[in-house]
């Protein structure tokens, strides 16, 4: 294992973090027991697999030298590294909990808890049930760490091994020296202009799109450090009967599901929407193989209204559609959404004194964050323990009070859901009202 400097938007999540907002990312997975110690078995299994996975075995180390001979001309100050801890032990990372009737209760206070910095930033939480037919495992990993993607991988190659095919060998790439290929630098130069002009023309786009707008005041909240968790699974199947029917995607109808909801949950708490509609926070994944940050985040976004206001399900769901839609035409390089991309013209050391204040901003560009989560459909085991159910969740952004996270495995969607617990005392409302809005839309798709 080798050390890497850590990608621009690695060190702006690694800097933002604080103890009433913890930058971790999570997934709440769910597992038929096969027999009474099956929980214990499975946290043994995991503590003995970790070692031997060497993305598990890496810590985030923060750097105080001006250049890294290992990235040349990069200016690295205040910026922060991944290293092998020489001292990693499993069990500081993998926990064996008391049987609970609530896995998603269990998870709310387990996610709430920061992960410790000085260690390889990542945790699994094996959960027992209380009935002793099921148990859960809860994986914590840093957004500094990984992103959805490479946190799957990381969580997969601690499950029981699987059939697959051999992967195809890649060709060797020519090794490089220190310094770049003269014959390259002026494509550089065109490349850097070019990048400092998409970064003022997404500069003025979150200006425009934060100048004078009011958040949503039911999904805005004074960090208060704890954590709430629900989850809701439907069916694929009912999914793709409405897209097939509404049109759009799959991805659309989702989003407008999450819109939906939002309206009834509001108007059963006495809200309304407050005459503002949320903008919801799209993430959309830029990653490629072969970058020069191969295990960072590459992230951009799309900015979106939800119409809350709007009582027709079908017209909810053509409105997202336009919006995505608007959004895929201009590119996820362009817009509000794609803020994140600014972080890669920051130098470290700006990240490390400007963390803070990015994560006061959230509130200000974004009400809501809804994420998809790709997972495999191929059956997954833990110790002979068929994984039946699949909860993502999401980060819970500096001032906001609800995070919405989905994944579709094994023919199931599943929506994981993350708030301020004071902030949402009524998560459960809101996750019953997924369900009802699935049901609103089908209903209005049936002839």
């Amino acid at each position: 294992m080798t050390s890497d400097l850590l990608a621009p938007l690695d060190l702006a999540f690694w800097n933002i973090e604080s103890a009433e907002h913890p930058m971790h990312l999570g997934a709440l997975g769910i597992f038929a027991a096969n027999s009474p110690a099956a929980a214990a078995h499975a946290a043994d299994l995991l503590a003995a697999r970790a070692a031997g996975v060497p993305g598990l075995r890496m810590r985030i180390r923060d750097i105080w030298q001006p250049f890294d001979l290992r990235q040349p001309l990069a200016f690295a100050f205040g910026g922060a590294t991944r290293e092998p801890a020489t001292d990693f032990e499993p069990f500081d990372h993998i926990r064996l909990h008391a049987p609970v009737a609530d896995f998603h209760a269990a998870a709310g206070a387990i996610m709430q808890r920061p992960l410790e910095r000085g260690k390889p930033p990542w945790e699994a939480h094996v959960v027992p049930g209380v009935d002793g037919t099921s148990f859960a495992v809860l994986f914590k990993f840093h957004h500094a760490l990984a992103d959805g993607l490479r946190a799957l991988t990381l969580a997969a190659a601690l499950m029981d091994p699987m059939d697959m095919p051999t992967p195809r060998p890649r060709p060797k790439e020519a090794s490089r020296g220190l310094l770049p290929d003269v014959r390259k630098l002026p494509g550089l130069v065109r490349g850097t202009l070019s990048d400092v002009g998409r970064a003022l023309d997404i500069g003025a786009s979150v200006a425009r799109a934060t100048w004078g707008v009011r958040s949503s005041a039911a999904l805005v909240s004074e960090p208060t450090g704890t954590r709430r968790v629900a989850g809701v699974n439907v069916d694929l199947d009912e999914i793709h009967k409405i897209r097939k029917s509404a049109g759009g995607t799959v991805n659309d109808v989702l989003i407008a599901i999450v819109a939906g909801a939002l309206r009834r949950w509001l108007d059963e708490r006495g809200d309304g929407s407050d005459g503002v509609a949320p903008r919801a926070l799209i993430p959309v994944s830029r990653r490629r193989p072969r970058t020069a940050h191969p295990q960072g985040n590459r992230l951009s976004g799309y900015l979106i209204r939800l119409p809350v206001d709007d009582p027709d399900p079908l017209g909810r769901l053509a409105t997202v559609r336009t919006a995505m839609n608007r959004n895929k035409d201009a590119g996820p390089n362009r817009g509000a959404g794609a803020v994140a991309l600014l972080a890669d013209h920051v130098p470290a050391l700006g990240h490390r004194l400007g963390g803070p204040v990015v994560g006061q901003a959230a509130r200000l560009l974004f009400d809501i964050l809804v994420t998809s989560v790709p997972l495999p459909s191929l059956g997954m085991k833990l110790g002979g323990c068929q994984l039946t159910e699949v909860y993502p969740l999401a980060p819970l952004a500096r001032g906001q009070s609800l995070a919405v996270a989905v994944s579709t495995f094994r023919g199931r969607v599943h929506y994981g859901l993350v708030a301020d617990a004071e902030a949402v005392p009524d998560l459960d409302r809101f996750a019953k009202s997924l369900t009802a809005e699935v049901e609103e839309l089908l209903a209005a798709c049936t002839p």
